[in-house]
């Protein structure tokens, strides 16, 4: 496998020699040669890994691509979320007392450069750490009040190294990269029972409360003790042996520490917290549906140095949509040169890298709901009253904010269609999944992947009925099984 060292400046890294390519972020991120690569490993050591900066997408668009990226997308995650930094913290306790137990001080940092310490003795509790967020430099803080508990983990850059260190660091970079093989965290294991994931106050709740009904009693019905627990309730989570989550997934909300802390623990769930991370990117879609030549809507990743090239290539109208964007919120259309200069220059002030997509029109969208690789239902989805999305979230009435819906017969859509959503869904792999497709002069276009579907009473379940919840309840009784 082809080994490649993804960077902000190749200049500070010099010191590598030559053994592996080192690549500029902008390069990795911009040039198309590298969307084409096959079996590459991506190291990324950019210096910011923050949310949308140009470290998060060289790991984003590297699975996109079918990379195997070190650090993953959520390893970038995990490092960002308190909840989960502190299910790290009481996991590994009794690594982190005998390894700081002669400390006389009230706080202690730890400094991981690829998985070493300077000072032998940390050796174990570094690789730990190592493993675990695969981060290469790490700079963990503790804090001592009758033990001692992690108060923050945080990524660094090669150039808040200390100049003492930073000799050490450079051999421990070397052993790192002449290394066959990179270790990865392995989920823990856990234990029983179902807990659906719902917010009360959901601006666009994934089920609505008679669904919500429907789940509890077809899984009752399946030999499962049930209950509806909210955002708050992470700590508890390990008491159950399944996971359903019916609350909208963002990056940053409740819905994924759920997930994440679902897998670690070896949880059954529905659905995957890779699932939230890649279908909330407009970008990674993007990449990944090009990637595996799937066909849409002619797409363009606009950066700060091709505007114009970009508006050339999906020309106008066109629509933009912010990496992030779900339920129609932050997906803009633009008319005119100065309306798309204008929501361009916004939008990049939020992200790095934003999507241009070439605007097609149509009455309906097409709604394949896909479980495990298998057709799960089939919906058209119909535009809003006088909008040209199906949702509009600026109409005076809350009836017309979103459009009607009908639901058939999966051998009654039409052949291309089904085929389409059904390889589509082969880039996420398990899971449960709502492809959009557009069907423009006969031929379908997919305009994205949408993880946690809706599935609401009354609308996608209209044909097939109780079906639609019992075979999901039965595809987390499958995983469990699986284990």
């Amino acid at each position: 496998m082809n080994k490649y060292i993804v960077v902000d400046n190749p200049k500070n890294w010099e010191f590598l020699g030559e053994n592996i390519p080192i690549v500029s972020s902008q390069e990795y991120l911009t040039n198309p040669e590298y969307s084409k690569l096959k079996k590459a490993r991506i190291f990324n050591l950019c210096r910011n890994y923050s949310y949308q900066s140009k470290g998060y997408y060289v790991s984003l668009l590297a699975e996109a691509r079918g990379h195997l990226p070190i650090p993953t997308i959520k390893n970038l995650v995990d490092l960002k979320a308190p909840k989960l930094v502190r299910i790290v913290s009481e996991e590994f306790d009794d690594l982190i007392q005998q390894s700081l137990k002669g400390i006389k001080s009230r706080e202690f940092v730890l400094s991981v450069y690829f998985g070493q310490n300077v000072a032998l003795k940390y050796k174990e509790l570094s690789a730990m750490f190592h493993k675990h967020f695969q981060i290469p430099f790490l700079l963990i803080k503790f804090s001592y009040s009758n033990r001692w508990k992690i108060q923050s983990i945080r990524a660094i850059s090669i150039l808040e190294i200390p100049e003492e260190h930073k000799k050490i660091a450079h051999d421990f970079a070397l052993q790192y990269f002449s290394k066959k093989r990179y270790d990865t965290p392995k989920p823990n294991k856990a234990i029983y029972d179902l807990a659906i994931l719902v917010e009360k106050d959901d601006p666009a709740p994934p089920s609505n409360l008679k669904a919500i009904k429907k789940f509890v009693e077809v899984a009752e019905k399946l030999n499962f003790y049930v209950e509806v627990i909210g955002p708050k309730d992470l700590s508890r989570l390990s008491a159950f042996d399944a996971l359903l989550i019916r609350q909208s997934t963002e990056v940053h909300n409740e819905a994924y520490a759920f997930a994440r802390k679902a897998q670690q623990e070896n949880i059954a769930i529905v659905d995957y917290p890779d699932a939230i991370l890649k279908c909330c990117n407009k970008v990674f879609m993007a990449e990944a549906l090009a990637n595996a030549g799937i066909p849409a809507p002619k797409t363009v990743i606009i950066h700060q140095d091709n505007i114009m090239e970009a508006l050339e290539a999906v020309k106008l109208p066109c629509v933009l949509k912010a990496p992030d964007s779900t339920f129609s919120f932050g997906v803009k259309k633009a008319k005119t040169e100065e309306e798309y200069q204008s929501l361009v220059k916004h939008m990049l002030q939020e992200s790095d890298l934003i999507i241009a997509q070439e605007f097609c029109p149509s009455d309906y969208d097409w709604r394949i709901g896909i479980l495990d690789g298998k057709p799960l239902f089939a919906c058209r989805y119909y535009m809003a009253k006088g909008h040209w999305q199906i949702y509009n979230w600026d109409a005076e009435k809350k009836d017309d904010q979103d459009g009607n819906a009908d639901c058939l017969a999966i051998e009654d859509v039409p052949k291309s269609i089904l085929e389409t959503a059904l390889n589509t869904a082969k880039i996420m792999g398990m899971g449960l999944y709502g492809i959009d497709i557009k069907e423009v002069d006969g031929k379908p276009l997919v305009i994205e992947i949408n993880d946690n579907p809706n599935i609401d009473f009354g609308v996608e379940d209209a044909f097939y009925g109780d079906l639609v919840y019992s075979r999901i309840i039965e595809a987390l009784i499958k995983r469990l099984e699986d284990k």
